[in-house]
């Protein structure tokens, strides 16, 4: 009977195929170009984003999966949060705690941005029920150590993986045109911030459209 009821319930309530709309993958760059102050910029402005409520409502909404890398030379990439579901506004709160208080993980290094998005893909065995997986790759430089970046970005193509960019201008474009050209994939975008303290702006905009089913 119980079997039988059971059934019953799931022909009438059938469980959602996914469990989790978005796996998002927050890079953030450490290479030689950012300062102590710019890097304190970028996990204040992430932790802000990700306390903001119109992203917290929307990050329970989707039940997304939020993990953070610290990204820059060819072998320096480090997993500083991993996965978070957020469920609950305390789990969003305890994920801003986390991105707020990580310690810097490389110095004096090149920017490897190939090797990032390699190292971000192979995250997402551990989020395999989330329907749309997204890198977002944030930098305030072009690449001098690594493999093609364009290589990384047909890979992620493949894999179904949705990567935008951050990108931290000084002057000029450069940085969002090389992102544009050669790094986000064809159902990407990228934002600019005008320099690192325009960086929290630029991030609460751009997690808001990457989580959001209206925006994203």
């Amino acid at each position: 009977m119980v079997r039988l009821l059971l059934a019953f319930a799931l022909s009438v309530f059938p469980i959602a195929t996914w469990a989790c709309d978005t796996a998002l993958v927050l890079m953030v760059d450490v290479s030689n170009s950012v300062d102590v102050a710019e890097y304190r910029l970028q996990t204040d402005g992430m932790a802000a984003a990700l306390r903001d409520p119109q992203i917290v409502d929307e990050m329970v909404r989707g039940q997304v999966a939020i993990a953070v890398v610290q990204w820059s030379g060819i072998e320096d990439q480090a997993l500083s949060v991993p996965w978070q579901r957020i469920r609950t506004a305390l789990d969003a709160r305890s994920l801003a705690a986390q991105a707020h208080d990580m310690e810097r993980a490389f110095i004096l290094s090149d920017t490897a941005p190939a090797e990032a998005i390699y190292y971000a893909l192979e995250l997402f065995s551990g989020v395999p029920d989330c329907k749309r997986k997204v890198i977002d790759v944030s930098g305030d430089g072009t690449p001098n150590a690594g493999s093609d970046v364009r290589a990384a970005r047909a890979a992620a193509e493949r894999a179904g993986v949705t990567i935008n960019g951050l990108a931290i201008e000084s002057m000029g474009l450069a940085i969002t045109g090389f992102y544009r050209n050669a790094l986000i994939t064809r159902n990407g975008f990228v934002m600019t911030a005008l320099t690192h303290r325009d960086y929290p702006r630029a991030i609460r905009a751009k997690i808001l459209r990457e989580i959001s089913k209206v925006l994203g």
